[in-house]
């Protein structure tokens, strides 16, 4: 299983990540994971997994990259060459890709989201029934992701997802704009409610982002999806013996999370994909292995 793993590696590294950076929208996450057997680090600290989800309509990409640091130096590696948007979750670690004059950050108002409920929870018991400015802030989220269900029920296409936003989203984004400048500086900046007006201020340029295209999404949660399963199993698995076992697990997790997004139950497509790398020798032959390409009579996972 160790060859064939190796053998996954330039159908990754270069058909699926070349897929991904060529299309103008990604979606980036990032995760711990442990190995035990690292240079410089002890058995006990934390190195991390990174998921880049992009790839145009109909041919999704997502890829798993190891790596001992979560530094910014990371993303600029992964993603030299890109061009377009990226969307995270607001770490500082992805500022320096952000800076680069052919990409554009966005946010997500799930975070934003999450820090009003965190407010909300902070208020104990006896205050939760109540409004608050917190309540308010996330009454107003609420509405712009009532907007986001609408569209994804009407199937709406990218033109008619901008022009509702225009019509529906941007007043209520002025209205949650106008809320926070009213009703900042009055709150401690180190309380819950304090600090999710500081994402919210921080974070705004990008988080409004979504407007401006009607392709983008209004959160990372695709890319935080993604990164789900690895989360999931390693509450199982726990930890890497060694840096190659994380790269092979990065490796697998990306054709599976691509192969899945794709259509595809795993097994049935790992084993094609397997059988076909045994002979695979010309680009053609690589490219027929991808999960867009591979056809097959089998049933696609619901």
């Amino acid at each position: 299983m160790n060859v064939r793993i190796i053998l996954l590696h330039p159908l990754i590294e270069t058909k699926m990540r070349d897929k991904m950076l060529d299309y103008d929208i990604l979606q980036m996450d990032e995760t711990t994971i442990q190995v035990l057997k690292e240079k410089d680090k002890v058995a006990a600290s934390n190195s991390y997994m990174w998921v880049q989800r992009g790839g145009p309509p109909g041919s999704p990409v997502i890829l798993f990259d190891y790596d001992p640091t979560r530094g910014a130096e990371v993303p600029k590696r992964l993603l030299a060459g890109y061009k377009g948007w990226l969307q995270t979750d607001g770490y500082a670690g992805y500022l320096g890709v952000g800076a680069q004059e052919d990409v554009i950050l966005m946010g997500c108002f799930a975070h934003a989201r999450r820090q009003f409920d965190e407010a909300i929870k902070a208020l104990g018991k006896s205050k939760k029934g109540k409004i608050g400015k917190a309540g308010q802030a996330l009454s107003l989220i609420r509405k712009l992701y009532a907007v986001e269900k609408d569209l994804r029920e009407e199937e709406a296409t990218p033109e008619r997802r901008y022009k509702v936003r225009q019509e529906r989203s941007r007043p209520i984004i002025d209205e949650l704009k106008t809320w926070l400048e009213d009703n900042r500086a009055g709150v401690l900046p180190k309380s819950k409610l304090g600090e999710a007006m500081g994402y919210l201020t921080n974070q705004w340029s990008s988080l409004i982002r979504y407007l401006d295209d009607g392709r983008l999404e209004i959160d990372n949660n695709r890319a935080e999806n993604a990164i789900r399963p690895f989360v999931i199993g390693r509450k199982n698995w726990l930890f890497s013996n060694s840096v190659r076992g994380a790269k092979a697990s990065a490796n697998l997790y990306s054709l599976i999370e691509t192969a899945k997004a794709n259509g595809w139950e795993p097994f049935v497509y790992l084993t094609k994909v397997f059988e076909g790398l045994a002979t695979a020798q010309t680009v053609d032959e690589f490219d027929l292995l991808l999960p867009w390409n591979l056809k097959s009579a089998a049933e696609p996972a619901g």
